[in-house]
């Protein structure tokens, strides 16, 4: 290996990650034991206090940043805020000339109310529990690399910023200008999602965007009036039909429906229907073509007598494309891969994550530098407990690297367009 920085230095700092396992462990069952379900507030903010407790040695600016209520469609169709706990930002030598944005959430999938709580050992090498992967443990490899950095002789020649929100798992709606701005002060980024089981990395991803089709129709007696009803299930079910056969006109596009809701008494036309489903696309242009498709499907069953319809949401979380820049800076990871031994590859994803909003924002970003995992967003999510050293130090060659000029700025390495 060749550094401008001392040797020693550098595997110095290997050696202490090596001893941090237990350290690591520990934080994460801690912190996976704290609910931190996406709207709810107490126990997000309860994580955030134990984040603020964990930088704080790290000597930052630490700052609360109180974000916009989520709007959401409650069950009968009506549009809800809610109130979204804070994000947190940690700031290091915000004057240097190299500046790397970090960040992870807090939130999980699982709110207080999921039978999925509890942190357990499954054998020496495996934990289970929510967030082990996604993404307390990318939060603990994440805080260990910058303990690592700050250790060294050439983090004063580096600045970094933090950004942990606590709604990524909403698709970001308080958090996207954060990350947004934050980006435009960084020259690379960094998120700690979890890394594919075999340490693959994720280079291009899908986009990903979250509808929802409110339908009212007229309510009759199925007996007396049966003709005078106007039925939104039905009609919300033949849109549905439709809806699933996007993919017919859209070749790539991935379509969900998650959630059918409304009706009541068997007896009665139901007069309220609503569906929630989420579509994913490879590009701009294919997201372009799925809000003209869902557009059109609206137009033609507004036609319907007695039905009508309101569609909401739309892409929260564009595609993210491998772009030069984005593949020098995987190249980087992957130069810091051999130094570990680790043969660091990576492939296409249909998941979405912040990478795609800094993507999005022109910062050239890898989005799985977290732990091994896996089963994410679900009650067997686990975590291989070697990764959680392996990708610290990982994380730790990747910022002394450009702290000690190993590395250079990705933008550097790509031609300008003439």
């Amino acid at each position: 290996m060749s550094y401008s920085a001392p040797i020693a230095d550098v595997d110095e700092a290997m050696f202490w990650i090596d001893g941090q396992a237990e350290p690591m462990r520990q934080r994460v069952e801690r912190w996976c034991a704290i609910n931190s379900g996406s709207i709810n507030r107490d126990g997000l903010e309860q994580m955030a206090a134990e984040a603020v407790g964990a930088f704080e040695p790290l000597g930052g600016r630490i700052d609360r940043l109180p974000m916009a209520g989520y709007e959401r469609i409650n069950q009968h169709g009506q549009v809800d805020s809610v109130v979204l706990a804070d994000a947190v930002q940690i700031v290091k030598r915000p004057e240097a000339s190299f500046q790397i944005l970090l960040g992870i959430h807090l939130d999980t999938v699982f709110g207080p109310e999921h039978a999925f709580q509890k942190v357990e050992t499954i054998d020496p090498t495996t934990l289970r529990g929510p967030g082990v992967a996604d993404a307390k443990g990318g939060l603990v490899v994440m805080l260990t690399a910058l303990e690592a950095l700050e250790r060294s002789g050439c983090a004063k020649k580096l600045g970094w910023t933090v950004l942990l929100n606590p709604d990524e798992e909403l698709g970001s709606p308080g958090s996207a200008p954060l990350l947004q701005r934050a980006a435009a002060n960084a020259d690379i980024g960094l998120v700690y999602e979890p890394t594919l089981p075999d340490g693959s990395l994720i280079g291009q991803r899908k986009g990903s965007g979250n509808f929802t089709i409110v339908v009212r129709g007229r309510a009759a007696h199925v007996g007396r009036h049966f003709g005078q009803g106007r039925s939104a299930i039905f009609a919300l079910a033949e849109l549905i039909r439709d809806i699933g056969l996007l993919g017919e006109h859209i070749p790539g596009a991935l379509v969900n429906a998650g959630e059918i809701s409304g009706g009541g008494p068997v007896n009665v036309v139901a007069d309220l229907a609503i569906g929630r489903f989420n579509i994913r696309v490879d590009t701009y242009e294919q997201q372009r073509q799925v809000q003209q498709y869902l557009q059109s499907l609206v137009r033609k069953s507004r036609l319907a007598d007695g039905i009508e319809l309101e569609l909401h949401g739309g892409f929260a979380a564009p595609p993210k494309r491998l772009d030069p820049a984005t593949e020098c800076l995987l190249g980087q990871v992957a130069d810091c891969g051999r130094d570990l031994g680790l043969a660091v590859q990576w492939q296409t994803s249909g998941g979405v994550c912040d990478g795609n909003r800094l993507a999005a924002a022109g910062l050239s970003t890898v989005d799985t530098l977290g732990p091994r995992g896996g089963s994410i967003h679900s009650d067997q999510e686990f975590l291989l407990l070697d990764s959680l050293v392996e990708r610290a130090k990982l994380s730790a060659l990747l910022l002394m690297g450009y702290a000690n000029g190993r590395f250079t700025d990705p933008m550097s390495s790509v031609e300008p367009v003439l």
